[in-house]
């Protein structure tokens, strides 16, 4: 609801209307920080992950942004593998800096493997 609040939020509907999928995102700084990015199962692999991910690129480039951040699992194809092909860099645990060591520290401590996450960013 904050992020929905905030405005930096976007969704994706079938051709009948529905949402089957949005994005999530919140200012933090000179970035644009990717909460979250879901597409329902039954309408992946059409292309509807990236055109959200190309509004909030659009979003960010208008809001005078340096860059999108966001955390993910490693080895997930539809996850760092799909963020790297659209030009995401992964980041060590250095080049992260404070607030995306922060975000992995907690999902962590709420059980997610420390191996399989990750953050990345794409430089605008």
């Amino acid at each position: 609801r904050r992020l929905i609040e905030r405005g930096s939020h976007w969704l994706a509907e079938d051709a009948d209307g529905q949402p089957v999928g949005f994005l999530a995102a919140e200012r933090c700084a000179d970035e644009l920080h990717i909460a979250e990015l879901s597409i329902a199962q039954a309408h992946q692999q059409q292309g509807l992950g990236r055109r959200l991910l190309e509004r909030a690129v659009t979003y960010a480039h208008a809001s005078h942004c340096r860059a999108l951040t966001l955390t993910t699992f490693c080895d997930v194809p539809w996850n760092a593998p799909f963020y790297a092909r659209l030009g995401f860099q992964r980041l060590t645990w250095q080049e992260a800096g404070e607030r995306l060591r922060a975000i992995l520290g907690h999902e962590q401590e709420i059980g997610f493997a420390a191996d399989s996450r990750c953050a990345m960013r794409l430089v605008l």
